[in-house]
C-alpha cells in the first residue's frame, strides 16, 4: 500500500531520476517507491561495489543504463518512459576527482544538464524538473552568516565551478525555453549540504572511509580536519526534493533555488564528525593526514531560512540521530541484501508526522 504524504502528489506518477544508481539516487528510488509512483531511472553502472543501489534489487523500476553525455540516448529515454516529474541526480560528485578529470566532470555535470534540457524540449509530458545541485556552488565568503539562494555563485574546484554552471544553465533555460505562458515546464534547483546515511561506499569520503578502515583494522586518515560542513542525513534533502516537486506540480511559484541544510547545530568539524562516528567502532584509529591537499572551502554553511518560510520545510533528524542512523545501517549491514534502508525511511517518516511537517500530514 503507497504511503500517503506530499498531498499524493507522486501516487501513480512517472517519474524519472537521473542518478538513480548513486547514493541519493537510489534512496530516492526507494522513497518513490514507497509512495506509489512508477519509477523509471537514467544513470551509468554503479561505480562502487558494493552499491547501495544493487543491495535493494528493485524489480519494479524501469532502469535504463544510459550516459548523460549522448545525447540522443538521453532523448530516447524520455521518449520511452515519458516521465511528469523529473529529478536530475547525476553528476560526477566527488571534488577530488574532479581535480584528476575536469574534461569528464564538465562534460558530464554541464553538458550532460544541456542534453536533459534539451531531451526535456522535446517531451511534452514532463511538468517539473528538480535540479540537484550542491552547497559548493558558492563564491566563498569569510562572513559568518550561512550562504543565501542570492549569493554569488562559484567555484575553485572543477566541481564546485561545473556546479554553479549547472545552476547558469538551469536559469538560463528556465528563462529561454520554459518561461512562456504556454511552457507547462516548471524548473527549481536544490542546493544540499553534505549527507551521511547507510550504503555509500564513494571514495574520498568521510563515512565510507571510515567504514572501510574499521572493517579492515587499518588507520582512518583524514584530510582537512578542521574544515567546517553542513552534514545531514541522506534522507533530510530527499524529503526538501519531494516537497519542492510537489509544491511545483501545482503552482510556478516555487521555481527558482532553494537551499536545503541542517542548520547550525549540524554544521561540525570534518574531525568532529569523525570522533563522534568512531565511538561506534572503538578500535577504530584516527590521523590527521598531512597536507598537501587539493582547495576545499574552509566553512560551508546554509541559510535554509528561504526553505523553511515558503515551502514549510525543516529537518526532522538532529545531527545525533543522523550519526546513530548512518552507524547503525553499516553495523547491521552484512554483506548481502538485508539492509536497514526500509526501516529507516519508516522511522523518518514517522518523526517527521509527530512533528507535524506540511508534508507527511
Amino acid at each position: 500500500m503507497a504511503l500517503n504524504l506530499f498531498s499524493g502528489t507522486y501516487a501513480g506518477r512517472r517519474i524519472l531520476i537521473t542518478g538513480h544508481t548513486g547514493f541519493k539516487g537510489s534512496w530516492l528510488a526507494l522513497w518513490l517507491r514507497a509512495l506509489g509512483a512508477q519509477v523509471a531511472g537514467l544513470a551509468l553502472d554503479p561505480d562502487t561495489q558494493p552499491s547501495h543501489w544493487s543491495l535493494l534489487d528493485f524489480d519494479n523500476v524501469a532502469d535504463f543504463r544510459t550516459d548523460l553525455r549522448d545525447r540522443e540516448a538521453v532523448r530516447g529515454v524520455l521518449g520511452a518512459c515519458r516521465p511528469e516529474i523529473i529529478f536530475h541526480l547525476a553528476a560526477q560528485p566527488l571534488v577530488r576527482r574532479s581535480y584528476c578529470g575536469p574534461v569528464d566532470t564538465f562534460a558530464t555535470n554541464v553538458t550532460g544538464l544541456v542534453n536533459l534540457f534539451e531531451a526535456v524540449r522535446t517531451c511534452p509530458s514532463v511538468r517539473v524538473l528538480v535540479n540537484a545541485t550542491t552547497d559548493k556552488v558558492y563564491a566563498d565568503h569569510d562572513g559568518p552568516n550561512g550562504y543565501r539562494e542570492t549569493d554569488p555563485l562559484g567555484g575553485h574546484d572543477p566541481y564546485s565551478t561545473s556546479k554553479a554552471c549547472a545552476e547558469l544553465v538551469s536559469d538560463c533555460y528556465r528563462k529561454s525555453f520554459f518561461h512562456a505562458p504556454e511552457s507547462s515546464v516548471r524548473i527549481a534547483t536544490a542546493r544540499a549540504g553534505n549527507v551521511i546515511g547507510g550504503g555509500d561506499w564513494a571514495e574520498d569520503r568521510l563515512v565510507p572511509d571510515l567504514v572501510r578502515a574499521a572493517a579492515s583494522g587499518s588507520v582512518l586518515r583524514i584530510r582537512n580536519p578542521g574544515s567546517v560542513r553542513p552534514w545531514q542525513h541522506v534522507l533530510e534533502p530527499l524529503s526538501g526534493y519531494l516537497r519542492l516537486g510537489q509544491l511545483l506540480w501545482n503552482d510556478a511559484a516555487y521555481v527558482g533555488a532553494w537551499n536545503f541544510g541542517p542548520g547550525a547545530a549540524g554544521e561540525v568539524s570534518v574531525q568532529a564528525l569523525a570522533v563522534h562516528l568512531s565511538a561506534h567502532w572503538p578500535d577504530l584509529r584516527i590521523e590527521n593526514e598531512a597536507g598537501p591537499h587539493p582547495h576545499e572551502a574552509a566553512v560551508l554553511r546554509l541559510n535554509c531560512d528561504k526553505a523553511h518560510r515558503q515551502l514549510a520545510w525543516r529537518p526532522v533528524w538532529n545531527i545525533e540521530n543522523a550519526l546513530a542512523r548512518t552507524a547503525g545501517w553499516y553495523r547491521a549491514f552484512d554483506g548481502t541484501g538485508n539492509v536497514e534502508s526500509s526501516n529507516d525511511l519508516a522511522d523518518y517518516i514517522g518523526d517527521a508526522k509527530r512533528l507535524g511537517l506540511e508534508w507527511a500530514a
